[in-house]
């Protein structure tokens, strides 16, 4: 089963490849040459034309492959026989000369899916672009005929097999003719709308065609849709025995697809209406079936999108400036612009006009940790993150409302009372050493105090001035002695003084241990702009 399986679906992947490759022609670089020659094969029913024909073809309607020789238009003939849109033709050729024989030997004719693939070619070619009008008129007959059908078919004896045939066909193709109207209609509306250049006369005409148009079509598709539904409600259960009915009557081609000795094998394609799949598909277009909305639903829906993408446009054209919103003219003098720029100068434009740098230029730092060589290719390079923000709006700003000023008026009160009792500390620190100064061997220092008088002895030894030792009998000697040594803080008003006593030893004792000076005296006191400041103050 699984094998049986497996094998159909590559018979329809095959086939699906087949029928696609006919499309090859018009994406070919021959095209032009292509497509006119298929159009020659086209304007004829049931024709086999060998290569003179063709050639005389194409020169009466003067086509891009007007200019072909016999051996390159044999080669194009070729080339869509192997893509599938013509056939190499059985007809025998009757010849009276040998070279008669040799130009006539190859007939080519047009293959169904070859005439189906260039008939919805020139179709796209004629008027791709054009607004059709929708066929609004073909939906009132829809729902006229759908309602005489119910009514005969409703009736004692039902409705005749061949009247039956006619109204059936008659309403599917008015009804196809008004689906494939709508959506081509609203296809070119939503290229149109779209655009971001309407200019004002634009803008004023596309308003007309929505606010006028479409109303009118969305009104009369909303009126008529539940008559219709109705109508098919009430039809429906008939349907199976009517289309029974109607091929007893006449068969047609599938006749041809009944197995037999005498029978050929063929697929036929159904007229539409007369397969049950064609009135589900009808009644699905007004009705929702299957979980699925009713095209009138859609259609609604589309027709609101539309009028969003009007009113969006109205918007911009209002935040315009000028009034206008097209931008074509400068977009045109930019191009002139890029296409007379040598190439140098055409980078300093596209970054003059749209910001476009360099992707060394984007700024993103790689981790910390991370050291890349210059030579790693960014293929294989590592990946850096990029702000959402710069990925999606190229935009390196911060969108958004902005934060507020963080308060820290808290932590700088903090700060400030710490500096406070630092200075209080080392003020307190200042008055103990002036008042223990003479007798550092009968107090016992705090940590504080004894710090300080170490930062003010280092700086003092800092600044110290040697001089070279010289003995009494004026002979020189090894070595330097202190000459001063002082040091002050302004901020405290203390001043250190130290002086070399040989044989003197100062201890001082505190909290953190004791320290013992070797042949150095310590005297500490005020600054002396300190002790001017108090004379002053004592003297008023």
């Amino acid at each position: 089963m699984g094998a049986t399986a497996s094998g159909a679906a590559q018979d329809a992947d095959e086939e699906a490849r087949r029928r696609l490759n006919a499309y090859t022609y018009l994406s070919a670089p021959e095209r032009l040459e292509h497509v006119a020659i298929m159009r020659v094969f086209c304007g004829t029913l049931m024709a086999d034309l060998a290569v003179p024909d063709i050639m005389a073809k194409l020169r009466q309607a003067d086509a891009s492959a007007a200019g072909l020789d016999a051996d390159t238009l044999t080669v194009r003939l070729e080339q869509l026989v192997q893509w599938g849109n013509l056939l190499r033709s059985s007809h025998a050729v009757n010849a009276t000369s040998i070279s008669e024989y040799q130009r006539s030997r190859s007939r080519y004719q047009l293959s169904k899916l070859g005439e189906r693939i260039q008939r919805d070619a020139d179709g796209v070619l004629a008027e791709a672009d054009a607004a059709r009008e929708v066929s609004n008129e073909l939906l009132a007959l829809v729902e006229r005929g759908l309602r005489e059908l119910a009514d005969l078919v409703t009736a004692p004896g039902g409705i005749e097999p061949q009247d039956g045939l006619e109204r059936i066909s008659t309403l599917f193709v008015q009804f196809t003719e008004f689906a494939d109207s709508i959506r081509d209609f609203y296809a070119y509306l939503g290229q149109v709308l779209s655009r971001y250049d309407l200019d004002s006369a634009e803008y004023q005409g596309f308003k007309e065609l929505l606010l006028d148009y479409v109303e009118a079509i969305t009104e009369d598709v909303a009126f008529r849709a539940p008559r219709i539904s109705a109508a098919l409600d009430t039809l429906w259960p008939y349907i199976p025995a009517l289309l029974d009915r109607l091929d007893a009557h006449s068969q047609g081609l599938t006749a041809l697809s009944a197995q037999g000795e005498s029978r050929l094998e063929v697929r036929v394609q159904r007229s539409r209406g007369r397969e049950f799949a064609d009135w589900e598909g009808l009644r699905g277009w007004f009705n929702d079936t299957d979980g699925q909305s009713s095209q009138v639903d859609q259609l609604r829906d589309a027709t609101l999108r539309a009028l969003q993408s009007l009113l969006a446009n109205a918007k911009r054209m209002l935040r315009s400036a000028t009034g206008e919103m097209s931008r074509r003219k400068d977009l045109l003098r930019l191009a002139r612009w890029f296409d007379e720029a040598a190439p140098q100068d055409a980078h300093d434009i596209a970054v003059a006009a749209f910001g476009l740098y360099g992707a060394r230029h984007l700024g993103i730092p790689p981790a910390t940790d991370e050291v890349v060589p210059a030579y790693t290719s960014w293929w294989a390079g590592p990946v850096v993150e990029v702000p959402v923000a710069l990925r999606e709006r190229g935009s390196r700003a911060q969108r958004g409302r902005a934060s507020a000023v963080e308060d820290h008026s808290a932590q700088k009160q903090r700060l400030r009372e710490a500096a406070r009792q630092r200075a209080a500390a080392r003020a307190a620190a200042a008055d103990e050493l002036r008042s223990a100064s003479g007798r550092f061997a009968e107090v016992r220092l705090t940590s504080a105090a004894l710090g300080l008088l170490l930062e003010l002895l280092a700086t003092a030894l800092g600044n110290a001035q040697l001089s070279r030792n010289v003995s009494t009998g004026g002979e020189r000697t090894a070595g330097f002695g202190l000459d001063s040594a002082s040091s002050e803080d302004a901020e405290l008003h203390i001043r250190l003084t130290v002086r070399r006593t040989a044989g003197t030893q100062t201890m001082l004792y505190s909290a953190d241990g004791d320290l013992l000076l070797d042949d150095l005296e310590l005297d500490i006191g005020r600054t002396s702009a300190a002790v001017d400041g108090e004379a002053e103050a004592s003297v008023s």
